[in-house]
Parts: C-alpha cells; sequence; structure tokens
C-alpha cells in the first residue's frame, strides 16, 4: 500500500472531531451548566412540593368461587341449576360495567367532592377529614361541574359562596333551594356544632354521577394473578387512600349482591312453577279420593276377594310400571303445556322434575341458561340490542326443539305403556272373574295413587327449592381487602428530579448548539482547516491591553512569544528563496492588518534586521496613524510626483526600535487602484530590497478591493489574516482561490485574537499560566 493511501491528505481525511475538543467548547460555558442544573433542581423541587398531588396504588385479591360446589347445597343440584362454569373475563368485564361502578359511586355518594384551601392549589378530603356533609335532595343538569364554598361560622351557622361570589349566610341542617337544585348542610357523623372549624373555607364541588363512574372505570385494573387460577386482583391508583379503599370494597359487595340477586331469580322461578302445579294436583288428587269414598259408600265395598288377591299380585308389577309412566307423561304433558303460554316466554323450564332422556334434560338447561344470560345482559342494554335480539333467537329455536323432543318421548312413552298393557292383558280373563265392582275400585285406586306420588314428588322439589334460595351465597370471597400503598406509586421524585436536572443541562447545551450552528464566523481553527488547504503560519492570542504596539524589548508576554514563534516561523516559509517582502491581507477591514503588520516588524528589528514598514493601504491607512507618523511625504508622493520626492524622503525610522522604519502612505489619491500599478512602486520595493533585511507591505483587504493583487509579482510570501468570531467562514473561499490559483505568492494564515476556547495548539506561554490573563476582557487587537 502506498504512503498516500497510509496517509491522506487533510481533505481526504474523514471529518472526525477531537472529543477533547468537544468537551473543551462546552467547558467554556459550565457556569452556564451549573446555573440550568441548579435552576432545574430547584424549579423540580418547587413542582413536587407545591404542584403534584400524590397519587397511592390500592388492591385487593378476591377468589371466584365455582359455581358447581354452590349447586349441590341442599341437594338443589338436582334442578340442574347452575351447574355451567363459570367464566373469569366474563366476570371481569361484569365488574367494568358501567352500571355497577355508577352504584358504587352513589352508594359511596362519590357525586360530591369535598376541597380545602392548600398552599397553592385546593386539596381534595375525603371520610373523617371532611367536618361537614352535603345531603343533596334534587340537582338540575346545570349543576353538574358547579362548585360552591362553605365558610364555617360559629353558632352552628356558614356563609354559601357561589360561584359569581354571592354570600348566602346559612345555618347547618336549613335546606338550601338554588336554581339549580336543593341541598342541605350538616355536621359530619361523629363531629359536633361546637368541633366544626371555624373559618374554614371547604369547596364542595357538584359531579355527574356517570362522569364519576366512567373516570373511576377508567382507573380501574382488573387482572388474573395466575392463569391456572380462578384469583383475581382489584387495584386502582387514587391520591385518597380511603376513598380507593372503600370504591374496591363497594365493588367487591355489590358485584356478590348482585350474584346473589341473579341466583335468587333462577330459584324464585322454580318457586312459583312449583306452586302453580301443587294448586292442581291438589285438586284433582282431592277430586279422586272423593271417588274412592263415593263408590265404597255406594257399593258398601270393605275387602278385595281372596279369590283376586292372587291375580292381582301378578299384575301389580306391571301396574306399578304404568304407574311410573303415567308419571312421566304427566310431567311432559304439564312441561309442554308450560312452554306454550306465551307469559312463560322468558321464563326458565323446571329442568329435573324426574326427566329421565338426556337429550330433553340437556336441551332444558340450555334453555335455563340463555334465560339467565338475557337477564344479566338486559340489565345493561334494551330489548332490541343485538346481544338480546341473537339470544332470543336461540331460545326460539330450543324453545321448537324442546316441544319436539316433548312429542318424541311422550310417544315413546305411549307405547311403552300399551305394550305393558298387553302383557297384563293376559291376567285381566282372570281377573274379569272379580266382581267389576272390585275391578272399576282398583282403575280409581290407581289414579289415587298416580296423583298422589306426583303431589308428594312435586312437594319434595318445592322444599329443595325453597332451601337453595335461602342458602344462596356470594360469587367471591374476599382474598385480601383493600389495603393502599405506604408510599406514593406518583410522582416519581427521583425521575422529576433526574429529568429537570437533565433539562436544566440541555437548555444550555442546546442554545450553545445553536449559536454554533447559525454561527457564521470562524469560531476555531478547525472552522479554517475545513475550508482551505491554505498552510497556517501561527496564531496570535488575544491583546488584553489597549497598546497596538505589544512587541518591546524585554517583554516576554504569551503575545509576544507568539509573534517571535511566527518570526521563527517566516525562516522556513520560502527555503529556496529570499523570503524579504511580506505582503500583509486580510478579508475586510477589523481584522488586525496593521496591528500584525507592526509587530510583526517589531519582532524581526528586535533580531537586529533592519526591517520597513510600508504602508499601502492608500484608502484607510492606519499605520501611521498608531505611531505617530501623520505629517510629511508619502508613498502617495513619491508615486505621482516626477523628481521632487526621493526615496529618502519617504523612509522615516520609528520610534521603536532603531532598526525599523516607516513609509507612509501619504495623502489618499482619487485612484489607489491605479497608482498601485505604477512602475515607480516596483523601483521603490527593489530599492527598498537592497538597503533593508525586511519589507512588510500592510495593503487593503482583498475581500473589499484589489490593490493587493497588483503586488503579486512584487513579493515573496503573503501572509492573510483571519480574526476569530469576526471573520466569516464563508470569506475563507478567498484565500482559497488565492491559494489554488496561486494568484499572490507563497500564502499562509494567521489566525488573530484566539481566546481560550477557541480550539488553539498553543498555551499561554512558557512560565506563564492562564490565571494570569483570566481577567482578559479588551477586544482591541
Amino acid at each position: 500500500m502506498s504512503n498516500k493511501e497510509l496517509f491522506p491528505l487533510k481533505k481526504e481525511q474523514p471529518d472526525a472531531k477531537d472529543i477533547n475538543e468537544i468537551l473543551r467548547k462546552y467547558l467554556r460555558y459550565w457556569y452556564l451548566f451549573l446555573t440550568g442544573g441548579i435552576l432545574g433542581l430547584g424549579l423540580a423541587y418547587l413542582y413536587c412540593l407545591y404542584y403534584t398531588v400524590p397519587q397511592y396504588s390500592i388492591s385487593s385479591t378476591i377468589l371466584l368461587k365455582s359455581n358447581n360446589n354452590d349447586s349441590d347445597v341442599g341437594g338443589v343440584g338436582e334442578f340442574g341449576l347452575m351447574k355451567s362454569t363459570k367464566n373469569i373475563n366474563n366476570e371481569i368485564e361484569v365488574m367494568y360495567s358501567l352500571r355497577l361502578m355508577q352504584r358504587v359511586v352513589r352508594e359511596l355518594n362519590l357525586s360530591t367532592r369535598y376541597l380545602v384551601e392548600g398552599n397553592v392549589n385546593d386539596v381534595e378530603v375525603y371520610g373523617k377529614d371532611v367536618p361537614i356533609k352535603v345531603i343533596i335532595s334534587n340537582f338540575d343538569s346545570t349543576a353538574f361541574g358547579m362548585s360552591v364554598a362553605i365558610v364555617l361560622k360559629s353558632g352552628s351557622g356558614y356563609d354559601l359562596v357561589e360561584e359569581n361570589d354571592t354570600k348566602v349566610p346559612c345555618k347547618l341542617g336549613q335546606q338550601i333551594i338554588r336554581p339549580y337544585g336543593s341541598f342541605t348542610v350538616v355536621a359530619a357523623t361523629g363531629v359536633s356544632s361546637s368541633e366544626l372549624p371555624i373559618g374554614q373555607k371547604i369547596t364542595v364541588v357538584f359531579q355527574n354521577i356517570k362522569s364519576v363512574a366512567q373516570y373511576y372505570n377508567r382507573q380501574l385494573q382488573i387482572t388474573p394473578k395466575r392463569e391456572d387460577a380462578s384469583v383475581l386482583r382489584i387495584s386502582l391508583v387514587d391520591p385518597l387512600p380511603d376513598k380507593g379503599k372503600h370504591i374496591i370494597n363497594k365493588l367487591i359487595e355489590t358485584y356478590n349482591k348482585e350474584a346473589i340477586e341473579d341466583k335468587n331469580l333462577q330459584a324464585a322461578s322454580t318457586i312459583d312453577f312449583l306452586d302453580e302445579r301443587l294448586k292442581y294436583i291438589t285438586t284433582e288428587l282431592t277430586e279422586v279420593e272423593k271417588d274412592v269414598e263415593r263408590y265404597k259408600r255406594e257399593n258398601e265395598l270393605t275387602d278385595v276377594s281372596t279369590q283376586a288377591s292372587q291375580y292381582l299380585e301378578q299384575a301389580s308389577g306391571y301396574n306399578s310400571k304404568l304407574a311410573d309412566w303415567a308419571i312421566q307423561t304427566d310431567i311432559l304433558e304439564s312441561i309442554e303445556k308450560y312452554i306454550s303460554i306465551k307469559e312463560n316466554r322468558h321464563k326458565m323450564i323446571p329442568s329435573t322434575l324426574a326427566i329421565q332422556d338426556p337429550t330433553l334434560s340437556g336441551l332444558i338447561a340450555k334453555f335455563n341458561e340463555l334465560q339467565l344470560e338475557r337477564e344479566r345482559i338486559l340489565k345493561n342494554a334494551f330489548p332490541n340490542n343485538p346481544l338480546v335480539q341473537n339470544i332470543d333467537e336461540q331460545l326460539e329455536d330450543l324453545r321448537i326443539n324442546i316441544k319436539d323432543n316433548l312429542n318424541n318421548v311422550k310417544n315413546s312413552l305411549i307405547i311403552t305403556s300399551n305394550n305393558l298393557k298387553a302383557s297384563s292383558g293376559q291376567y285381566q280373563t282372570k281377573i274379569s272373574k272379580v266382581p267389576s265392582m272390585e275391578r272399576e275400585l282398583l282403575e280409581i285406586n290407581r289414579q289415587q295413587s298416580i296423583k298422589q306420588n306426583l303431589y308428594l314428588y312435586l312437594l319434595q322439589k318445592r322444599e329443595e327449592s325453597a332451601l337453595s334460595l335461602a342458602a344462596n351465597i356470594s360469587n367471591s370471597r374476599v382474598i385480601d381487602p383493600a389495603i393502599a400503598t405506604d408510599y406514593p406509586v406518583s410522582p416519581n421524585k427521583n425521575s422529576i428530579y433526574f429529568m429537570s436536572f437533565l433539562l436544566g443541562l440541555v437548555v444550555p447545551f442546546t442554545a450553545i448548539f445553536l449559536k454554533d450552528l447559525f454561527n457564521t464566523k470562524v469560531q476555531d481553527q478547525r472552522d479554517v482547516e475545513q475550508l482551505t488547504a491554505t498552510p497556517i503560519l501561527g496564531e496570535l492570542m488575544h491583546n488584553s491591553s489597549s497598546e497596538t504596539l505589544v512587541v518591546t524589548k524585554g517583554n516576554r508576554s504569551p503575545l509576544v512569544e507568539m509573534f517571535r514563534l511566527i518570526r521563527a516561523k517566516l525562516r522556513f516559509a520560502a527555503v529556496d528563496k529570499q523570503n524579504k517582502v511580506i505582503l500583509i491581507t486580510s478579508s475586510m477591514s477589523g481584522e488586525g492588518k496593521t496591528f500584525f503588520s507592526l509587530n510583526l516588524g517589531a519582532t524581526l528589528a528586535l533580531t537586529g534586521k533592519k526591517v520597513v514598514l510600508m504602508e499601502l493601504d492608500l484608502r484607510n491607512p492606519q499605520l501611521s496613524k498608531e505611531l505617530g507618523l501623520i505629517h510629511g511625504p508619502g508613498i502617495a508622493d513619491y508615486l505621482v510626483s516626477e523628481n521632487g520626492v526621493t526615496i529618502n524622503d519617504i523612509v522615516k525610522p520609528s520610534k521603536v526600535n532603531s532598526d525599523l522604519f516607516v513609509i507612509r502612505s501619504g495623502p489618499i489619491p482619487p485612484d489607489p487602484a491605479e497608482l498601485m500599478m505604477s512602475p515607480k512602486l516596483a523601483y521603490l520595493i527593489n530599492e527598498l530590497k537592497e538597503s533593508f533585511d525586511h519589507i512588510i507591505i500592510d495593503t487593503p483587504p482583498v475581500g473589499q478591493v484589489a490593490d493587493a493583487f497588483c503586488l503579486s509579482s512584487l513579493v515573496d510570501s503573503t501572509i492573510y489574516l483571519v480574526r476569530f468570531n469576526y471573520t466569516f467562514k464563508k470569506q475563507l473561499s478567498i484565500i482559497e482561490n488565492i491559494y489554488v490559483n496561486k494568484e499572490l505568492s507563497h500564502p499562509m494564515i494567521v489566525l488573530n485574537d484566539a481566546k481560550k476556547g477557541n480550539g488553539s495548539n498553543y498555551g499561554y506561554g512558557y512560565g506563564y499560566s492562564y490565571g494570569n490573563y483570566k481577567n482578559m476582557t479588551n477586544e482591541k487587537v
């Protein structure tokens, strides 16, 4: 690999800033970062102290009970009631229901908030911290969101202050009637009139129950603790721990209460059906018993013939089976009649009245389950809700299926009964020998037995249903009652302090970054290196003194040492030729050309070299003014005169050094550019070369006029002044063009007015510390 690849030119190197340089640039403004950090922490402290409300997490855990276990109480499980497994997600949705939360808000009277005056904002109080209670009689919707202030006074009195600052004197217990509603203010339970805080202002805010319920529904979090367990965690975040505990506990209580109400509704429906059937069977049984009594009285029957007893014993088995099938048939007819009645369309069907067909039992159980689901949805919806209509369609389909199944089972029972009767027919011939009266009595007794067995069965089931109604228990069991955290969960003060401190650092960082981003002037040496390949001869630190001439004999200040360093580098600037004629220029006025020219000449003169300063800035001469040479002929006089002004006439010794001479510009000519192109100027410079070791030419800025370019062939090297925080970055294209196109001989850059943080490669001089110069504030150079 070639050296060119290993060591690319500066223009080909990646533009990567040194991290130390970046740090130094921002550490210059350490006081801004310190102030921002302290200010951020202070504002965070005030915000946390006065403007934040601590929020506490309140939570409780409950266990959802299995319906299968509940249904075993008192043997009620035979009815097929509540046998479906509980769906945890369904129960969570029930707890999230707005209607349930509205009931909680109403029972806890949360639609009224109480606020007391705080340091900055009003603070909400609750429970035992509220000395009064507002009892609302009726409110108009316009009252929602309104607030009134109650200022307690002695003697059970108070002032009612409304939003329009209207003050109304009132008494505790007095009903207040206002356009937006009526209410009564009383002392809280357990607080006597003498214990009320006199002079305290309590703000009462009236809220819509629905809005409050919606707010707490959004705050509520209900989640399963484990996937394989029916344990739920109920939590919410609230600034008042006691209020949060009451809300969660009341929510669980209300949920259990409504679950019990659902179960009681199911059991009560079954009891109503059984009561109706018992009334009907009681009437039929009474009539059969009266028939038996009447038949025996009319026929004077007391005992059964001994001869018939043997045959009757054989037939009794068949009769027993016939009785059982008759009971089944009667039950099926009763159920068929029940579901055919239009008023019973949305009532549940008793499902376990000795029905032995599993298909029919399953259909009835599914029918009852849908009825229950329909009742639950109707609590939160209207009958025209799509969910309700969907269930109604399912119920109608099930009712048709149940009717068809009832007919099939009943027909099956009839066929079986006919077979039993046919089997018993062989005994009928023998029984026919029994007196007809005995046979008729037997038929009557059989009817009596059927009615009596059915009556006893329905009575037993009615008692079991009543036991189920009395034994219904809650749907859930509280494992951990609602409890609040000891410390607030928000606001997170550590995060607020950290973010505020970070923001306090980011603001000055951003300001400095934007300042540098939009600053179009040269800030540091890297800016120059990035925009031009022109070599940098050296740099000069900021001149803190008021003197233009700083290079004097015996002076070893850092600035003078920098001039000495530039003097040393000039020896190597043109190794292949003499470096006698040095042109000084810049982009614009004020970049320090005169300051540099004077002090560079003085630096060279200190070595015993004869140096002459030529003030060729004919448009705005400043060099002679700084040296006090305001009289006598100058360059302009020499160039325009024929033979009257000689070189000796314009070369003047300076008062600075015996080896330093000055040629002032003279009067400002009307055509300085044309005058600079005079052959006499070239003759002058060539003559001066014979007498002086160095000729330093102070010229106008090349960024404003082209005078300096007229001297291109006469100079050995060019020094281009760039002043930090003064020269525009875009003006560096001027020296770049000069360097690339070789418009001036051997151009070099000197960086002027370097301060700490300008990316300077130099310190403040050997043997000097920054402390000697930390108060440098004079901007004159």
